[in-house]
């Protein structure tokens, strides 16, 4: 039977939690839907929209939170240019801590049950081979549209901060900080870089009630017109002294200008002042798209894990 509990703030610690274990033990199996900074930006920007159409589960091992489940239901997505989306597949998010593999059946059958009769996709670690064999032995398989260069793969590249190049903006350009800039500011500056978007200040109130959020480590690049020409959030696992990009964005004016470089050199500088010796931020694999593995690439990041896109059809 589904079951159709969201998403709560404790969920949402608890999930990270798990990403946290697993991040310090097992990287490789890290799927780029389940890290701990994506749980926080998903939980955050979708309160004020998509939430209800994400139901979730939870198993437990004593006391401890082992497995989870968090389905994306077909729903509708209105965007800032008066736009509409239709999302008429269902998606998962999931991790399953390596010491009970075996729950992965559980997360599957409850995913089945809750997105029955609907296309399902799902992205587990190309690493976790045991999880892989019980997909396919459960009907899914690999996606077609994932293949070829212009796939929607995703992988998750790392970097350590031991040796960071200093930032080179352009004349006139400075960096700031949400906390400087205020939300409105923070809100625009997304809105221009992935237009059209559904992201609202009401999203952006629920990214900074996202367990791990901090506003000196949001990070803007102001243009001489005042424009926030880039952005990005880093999210600090003080756990594992990690910090991960997530969103990376800049406005489509001011690209091929080094913004976005220099933007994430000066993250890396903050967050090892912040506590963090490592990063992570994800970007697409496929061959055909090779613009943010470039710039990650360009700037020392190298492949940690690849995603698997799987996908089930309607029965």
């Amino acid at each position: 039977m589904a079951n159709f509990e969201l998403v709560t703030a404790g969920d949402l610690r608890l999930m990270q939690g798990l990403a946290q274990r697993v991040a310090a033990t097992r990287p490789e199996l890290m799927n780029a839907e389940a890290t701990f900074g994506e749980l926080a930006w998903n939980w955050g920007k979708g309160r004020a929209g998509d939430g209800a159409s994400r139901p979730r589960r939870l198993w437990w091992s004593g006391g401890d939170l082992v497995a989870w489940g968090w389905a994306h239901l077909p729903h509708r997505v209105r965007r800032n240019d008066g736009s509409v989306k239709d999302v008429t597949g269902a998606s998962l998010a999931y991790q399953v801590h390596p010491g009970h593999a075996g729950l992965v059946d559980e997360v599957i059958d409850w995913y089945d049950g809750t997105a029955a009769d609907t296309e399902r996709t799902v992205m587990p670690s190309s690493a976790d081979g045991f999880a892989l064999e019980r997909w396919a032995a459960h009907g899914y398989e690999t996606d077609p549209s994932s293949l070829g260069d212009a796939g929607e793969w995703t992988q998750l590249n790392e970097r350590d901060l031991a040796d960071v190049a200093q930032p080179v903006l352009p004349d006139g350009f400075r960096f700031r900080t949400a906390d400087e800039a205020g939300p409105k500011a923070a809100v625009q500056a997304h809105l221009d870089a992935w237009a059209p978007s559904g992201y609202t200040a009401e999203s952006y109130e629920g990214v900074r009630q996202a367990a791990g959020y901090r506003g000196d480590l949001h990070i803007l690049v102001e243009a001489p017109d005042g424009t926030m020409a880039s952005s990005t959030i880093m999210w600090l696992d003080e756990v594992n002294r990690t910090v991960e990009f997530e969103p990376v964005g800049t406005h489509p004016d001011y690209r091929r200008r080094g913004l976005g470089r220099a933007m994430l050199l000066h993250g890396m500088h903050r967050a090892r002042a912040a506590g963090a010796s490592h990063a992570t931020v994800a970007c697409l694999g496929a061959p055909g798209r090779p613009e943010a593995r470039g710039l990650y690439y360009g700037i020392g990041f190298r492949e940690l894990s690849r995603d698997a896109p799987l996908i089930k059809t309607k029965r």
